[in-house]
């Protein structure tokens, strides 16, 4: 027997078998038979004309031919459980039935106008969206992704403060645009020629990874397992990490700034989360310095975290502008940047903003269906509720297996951070995570990545997800992890 190899793993091996496929929940919806594209042509017209990125998971990509709520089909017809929604965008579900009649009548009746034109649909998603947030965000700009919107904030920030300074996080994801990609700091999306001048790094606050954290640090029913000793109204990492924040105001910026940008919880970087009261003494800070607060609501809005409906009311603050995309629309392309009146005003006295697509009727019809859908069907609910059921057994995992080093989230939005032991928390080399990743696919389950070293599984799937579907999703990772660990011990035998 292999030393490094735990008795949960033999204890894991009895309950399951090696190979054993867990058994896939139901699903009444039958997909069409697939008749377009041959796969291998499929792959040579990718080859030859799209794009010479790798960005495809796995080593035969998957090709996708319908979808149905939380389900996918391929061209071959297997079916697969989505957890991932085409990163942390199908919100509501793939091709929900009321989402889709509401395109389809809005397709039948007029598709584009511009702003230069009023429709109803648009002043009427307007007032729904701004309903859900409060005083004084209350002016929407429209426009098609996160990076542009991201791209507006940036604009509008600088606009009302006549500065030039922005801060993000290392480990951020803002966005791709040549703004955007100053405030964006995960590596492989920096490039060598000057780009997004102007944007300042500070420490992400990570209570695993970074240098202070503990077991009572984060927001989310899964702590870390560091040791902690702090008193219950006291954060010992999170005032480490604000010094280090306090440390970039007087050494990398302006003595006025033009603001400070922040995801709730980190997307990208592997579903990151800060100490609790960490953002909200980084804002106090920012405003001193005369510069805006903006909160990147990209993946993390619209009910996904369960207990609020955005991301910035769990840290308990109130920002300046707020950015919003993917889920907005369940896959539909929108985005909407939302201020106040005096910063938007402050935007209409440099320029003339215009967006062409911006706030179409087609986005706004389905806008309003995807708020419509949330809150008849209870999704911001189920997130809370599925989404906690699903971290507590993911925790399970973590207690049972050396190589998970952090399970952590909140809602419908999760990271598992995979180690190559609990101590060193050194990242699993990326050869064994691309394994376990396809073993998940090849028995039905799709999750994303993410982490600095692609070594963390993202977990967000859509907020209709069941705990029959939870327990599948569990029981396939438990599985992928199983068939890990037999290799390793061949490997060392």
């Amino acid at each position: 027997m292999c030393p490094s190899l735990s008795r949960a793993f033999w204890t894991s091996v009895t309950k399951l078998g090696l190979h054993t496929k867990p058994r896939m929940p139901p699903c009444d919806f039958t997909p069409e038979k697939y008749q377009s594209l041959a796969y291998d042509r499929v792959l040579e017209v990718h080859r030859l004309h799209l794009p010479p990125v790798p960005t495809a998971y796995f080593p035969k990509p998957l090709l996708l031919h319908q979808g149905h709520m939380e389900w996918l089909f391929d061209h071959e017809g297997n079916r697969y459980l989505d957890c991932f929604s085409g990163i942390v965008t199908v919100s509501v579900g793939h091709c929900h039935p009321k989402v889709n009649a509401v395109a389809q009548k809005q397709l039948g009746r007029l598709w584009h106008t511009s702003s230069l034109f009023f429709h109803s649909p648009t002043h009427e998603f307007a007032e729904k969206l701004l309903a859900l947030l409060p005083e004084p965000l209350k002016v929407i700009f429209f426009v098609n992704s996160g990076s542009e919107a991201n791209d507006l904030a940036m604009l509008m920030a600088r606009a009302h403060t006549n500065r030039t300074d922005l801060i993000s996080f290392r480990g951020a994801y803002h966005g791709c645009s040549p703004y955007t990609l100053g405030l964006t700091n995960v590596g492989p999306f920096r490039m060598e020629l000057p780009s997004g001048l102007g944007c300042q790094s500070t420490m992400c606050p990570d209570v695993f990874r970074g240098p202070w954290g503990g077991s009572h640090c984060r927001d989310s029913p899964v702590q870390t397992i560091r040791k902690c000793s702090c008193a219950p109204d006291c954060c010992q990492a999170r005032d480490q990490y604000i010094e280090q924040f306090k440390d970039t105001l007087n050494t990398s910026v302006a003595k006025s700034i033009a603001g400070f940008f922040a995801e709730p919880i980190q997307g990208v970087n592997g579903v990151v989360q800060y100490p609790k009261g960490f953002l909200k003494e980084a804002f106090k800070l920012v405003r001193e310095r005369e510069g805006v607060c903006i909160a990147d609501e990209v993946q993390t809005g619209f009910g996904r975290l369960g207990s609020h409906f955005w991301g910035f009311q769990t840290h308990d603050i109130l920002p300046d502008i707020v950015t919003m995309a993917k889920g907005i629309g369940n896959g539909f392309p929108m985005a909407a940047v939302v201020t106040t009146p005096e910063i938007a005003k402050s935007l209409a006295k440099c320029m003339y903003h215009f967006n062409t697509f911006g706030g179409s009727p087609m986005a706004c019809a389905i806008g309003s269906a995807v708020l419509e859908v949330i809150k008849e069907e209870n999704l911001q609910e189920n997130s809370q509720e599925v989404g906690t059921y699903m971290l507590q057994k993911l925790a399970e995992l973590r207690d049972e297996f050396e190589i998970v080093g952090d399970v952590r989230g909140k809602g419908l939005m999760i990271g598992i951070e995979m180690v190559k032991d609990k101590m060193g928390r050194q990242p699993l080399p990326q050869e064994e995570v691309n394994q376990i990743h396809e073993d998940c696919k090849r028995m039905g389950l799709i999750i994303g990545r993410g982490g600095i070293f692609a070594q963390t599984f993202r977990i967000a799937p859509s907020m209709c997800i069941t705990k029959p579907d939870v327990h599948f999703a569990v029981e396939v990772f438990r599985s992928a992890l199983i068939q890990h660990m037999e290799r390793r011990a061949q490997q060392n035998s």
